[in-house]
């Protein structure tokens, strides 16, 4: 394993250390690492909180700033935050119109901000499940949540900086989600630093697909495509999934999961958007880039999200973050 690291014990304090000091004009650290957090909060505005295990960066922590998300907890490396982190998150930067947590569809992280929302008053959750690849996996029980996480955090941001209400921005989410799909593939394994080995053996000539965001196992191992002919079957998916809503405006976002680069990338969103305008897709709103990441895996995913003239306005609001920075 080459990595670089002073000890694996230490990884994610000083990642995180780094991480706020490059965006100390926007971002704090919270006590003993618990949580990052918006610099400045605005008075009266619903707080939106997610979190995860660390190792999809930037995802969460890059997404925290004006237009996305108020806070994110960081769990160890593809480790779900504790309920102690996520209240003190709350507890932060609650401004008194209430929380809406964004969990993905993992079982420990459900189960942890579940048990954070249970213990704290004012606080609403929307779960993301926008994986086709499988209906349940070693680390969920339903479909997994993964880069269409960061479409409902963007979208319902904007509309919670507008000043929308808690119970609306939780119907927003949930919306946002119903038509939001997503499915990956892997062409190597991810290797978690306390593991220091691949989390799976991969030939050179295969790959893996519908893999998950932590290398846990997807539809199928199979022998290496071209790209257009893995974008071909991806498209299916994500369109037969969506079934008559996959017409009209929609989001494209293509994924890096850490190890891909962006000339690879643009070349998967090319043939990706080809196949979805073919059969009456309109791609109105792009996204390319590694945001929601799986360590040094090599491969990526493809998202799409059905867009109407609310939501659309929504993406389009300013956003400041680390990771996502337009319209300011």
């Amino acid at each position: 394993m080459k990595k670089f690291l002073n000890s694996v014990d230490t990884v994610l304090t000083e990642s995180l250390d780094g991480f706020v000091a490059a965006h100390a004009d926007i971002l704090a650290l919270g006590d003993e690492h618990k949580f990052v957090r918006r610099k400045a909060l605005k008075p009266g505005k619903v707080a939106l909180i997610s979190g995860g295990g660390s190792g999809h960066e930037p995802l969460h922590g890059g997404f925290v700033g004006h237009g996305m998300l108020d806070a994110a907890c960081p769990g160890q490396v593809f480790t779900s935050p504790t309920p102690d982190q996520m209240m003190a998150a709350a507890e932060a930067v609650n401004t008194g119109a209430g929380c809406l947590f964004i969990v993905k569809n993992y079982e420990g992280d459900v189960m942890n901000f579940e048990m954070a929302a249970e213990m704290s008053e004012g606080i609403m959750q929307v779960v993301t499940n926008d994986d086709v690849a499988v209906e349940n996996s070693s680390y969920t029980t339903g479909r997994r949540g993964v880069a269409g996480t960061l479409v409902v955090e963007k979208i319902v941001g904007a509309a919670a900086e507008q000043g929308m209400a808690l119970k609306p921005l939780k119907a927003l989410g949930e919306r946002v989600n119903g038509v939001t799909r997503s499915m990956g593939v892997a062409l190597t394994s991810c290797t978690v630093p306390a593991a220091g080995k691949p989390t799976f053996d991969i030939g050179d000539g295969e790959m893996e697909f519908g893999v998950g965001i932590h290398g846990e196992p997807g539809r199928r191992r199979d022998t290496l495509k071209s790209a257009d002919a893995i974008a071909e079957e991806i498209c299916a998916a994500i369109s037969g999934d969506l079934g008559d809503r996959a017409k009209g405006p929609a989001l494209l976002f293509v994924n890096g999961f850490g190890g891909t680069p962006l000339m690879e990338l643009y070349l998967m969103y090319n043939s990706a958007r080809k196949i979805f305008e073919k059969n009456g897709v309109t791609v109105a709103r792009s996204l390319v880039g590694s945001y929601v990441t799986s360590l040094d895996m090599a491969g990526c995913s493809i998202t799409l999200t059905v867009l109407d003239d609310e939501t659309t306005a929504l993406w389009d609001a300013p956003v400041h973050t680390a990771a996502l920075r337009w319209g300011m």
